[in-house]
Order: C-alpha cells, then sequence, then structure tokens
C-alpha cells in the first residue's frame, strides 16, 4: 500500500501540505473495482433489481442493526426500519451510512448475503486505508477525507440510478404465446 509519503512525491514541490482531495482519490484509486460504487455497479445493477427507499436523507447517521423480539431492525438515527432478515440489514446498512434516499436491492434473496459481505468489506476497507493514509495527521483531516470519500460515493451510486421500481419478469409462459 502506498502512504501518505508516496502522495506528497507526486505533488508539485510548492505544495507540501498535502489536501483531502488527494487523499481521498488516492484511496479511490488504490479501492478501484473493490469500491462501494465499483460493486453496485458490478454485482447489483447487472442483475434483476428492486428500488427500496432507505430514506436516509442525504446525510451520514448513525446505523445501527438491532436484534428485537420483533425480528432485525435497522436504526438510521431516529428511525427504525423492520428488516426481513440480518443480511439485508446488513446491506442496507452499507447505504444508510453513505446517506443514500433510494437504492437498488437484489431481487434475488439469496445473493443479497453474498454482496452485503462484499459491501461491508470495501466499507472497512476504506476506512482502513484512510487511517493509514492520515496516520500521524489531526481528526479534522481524517473527518474531511471521509466526508469526501461518502459524498462521492453517494453521488456515484445516485448517478448509477436504482433501477426499476418494480422487476420486470420476461419469461414465457403458456398462458401467453
Amino acid at each position: 500500500m502506498n502512504n501518505v509519503e508516496s502522495i506528497s512525491e507526486r505533488l508539485p514541490k510548492s505544495a507540501r501540505a498535502v489536501k483531502a482531495e488527494d487523499i481521498a482519490a488516492e484511496i479511490e484509486r488504490q479501492l478501484n473495482d473493490a469500491s462501494i460504487d465499483a460493486l453496485y455497479r458490478l454485482k447489483i445493477l447487472s442483475q434483476r433489481t428492486r428500488q427500496y427507499e432507505l430514506k436516509a436523507g442525504g446525510k451520514t447517521a448513525t446505523v445501527e442493526v438491532l436484534h428485537t423480539l420483533l425480528g432485525i431492525e435497522l436504526k438510521i438515527g431516529n428511525r427504525r426500519l423492520l428488516c426481513p432478515d440480518l443480511a439485508t440489514a446488513r446491506y442496507l446498512s452499507v447505504f444508510a451510512r453513505l446517506g443514500c434516499n433510494v437504492i437498488a436491492i437484489p431481487y434475488d434473496i439469496t445473493q443479497i448475503s453474498r454482496i452485503a459481505d462484499e459491501l461491508e468489506s470495501s466499507w472497512h476497507r476504506m476506512i482502513v486505508l484512510l487511517e493509514h493514509l492520515t496516520n500521524g495527521r489531526s481528526a479534522r483531516l481524517q473527518a474531511v477525507v471521509l466526508k469526501k470519500l461518502i459524498q462521492q460515493t453517494r453521488a456515484k451510486i445516485e448517478q448509477l440510478g436504482v433501477g426499476a421500481k418494480i422487476p420486470q419478469f420476461n419469461q414465457k409462459t403458456k398462458q401467453r404465446s
């Protein structure tokens, strides 16, 4: 992995301080196809999906997966969403951390657990890279870089789209020929 010194070496000599934009760009470069927006494009939107209105408000909030007597709930700020299973709650929690309002969710529920694993891994990889590249820097710089990464990822996901509200079923049946 590259560190902050390698970023500053690529900058002109006049620019001594490493900027938050440069660190965010380096993290995105290192994540490449393992980033959340790339996984969304390659693994989620490439299959049949349905829309899910998360209504995270376009801002980051505290996100928790709760195990209650009524089942699994996803707590976003002060709101609670009932989830059918733990995999769906984990899947939605990644997008809730990003502040997405509407996302695509795979129609095939057997795919959700595997994709949730990859999305959570990507999130944690991004955080580890952030901590590594800002080691010895101020907490403010870390917060600014994280905010930039979240905003850029959310913008890319919104640009990719959310798919159809209701999935298309392109199957021939005996009744329709």
